[in-house]
């Protein structure tokens, strides 16, 4: 008769051992990267502005002179704008350095509203990707904030938006 004991502490160990390397894989630095860069897309999608909020962090800055503050309220402006809202991310890359990372991607936006088209046509003419800079702020491995966007293509006149 065949000890059960050994077969479940075997079968144990190896389904701890395949969950270990599923957690490894998720939290690894690329991973987490691409998921936020995702999640943050997503979020602007639903227009949540408190949980794109949590993806920003404090000291964030951009080429158009927005800070934190001035870009929440920025999208929050702009997603008055559109009664339904599809961001989609195409030829994504990643790179990794030991406490920042970069997300690259062309972002295409498609929705109806007031003055989407205009909105749409603006992002959707873009030749150059999107660069998001991610910094990573402690030593858990999901805890990533952007600290910079970037697009030298796109133009925001002063007082736009």
């Amino acid at each position: 008769m065949p000890s059960t004991f050994r077969y479940g502490f075997y079968a144990g160990l190896l389904c701890a051992f395949v969950f270990g390397i599923y957690l490894f894989l998720l939290w690894g630095a690329e991973s987490q990267v691409r998921l936020h860069a995702e999640h943050l897309l997503h979020q602007v999608e639903r227009r949540a502005w408190s949980n794109v909020g949590g993806f920003v962090a404090a000291d964030y800055r951009d080429d158009w002179g927005d800070d934190r503050e001035k870009l929440l309220n920025r999208l929050r402006t702009v997603g008055r704008y559109f009664f339904s809202l599809t961001i989609t991310a195409s030829e994504a890359r990643t790179q990794i350095s030991p406490a920042a990372a970069t997300w690259q991607a062309r972002i295409q936006m498609n929705g109806t509203g007031e003055a989407a088209a205009e909105i749409n046509s603006r992002v959707n003419s873009l030749t150059t990707p999107f660069v998001l800079h991610w910094r990573h702020e402690s030593w858990r491995p999901w805890d990533w904030k952007l600290s910079r966007v970037e697009n030298k293509s796109l133009e925001i006149p002063e007082g736009e938006f």
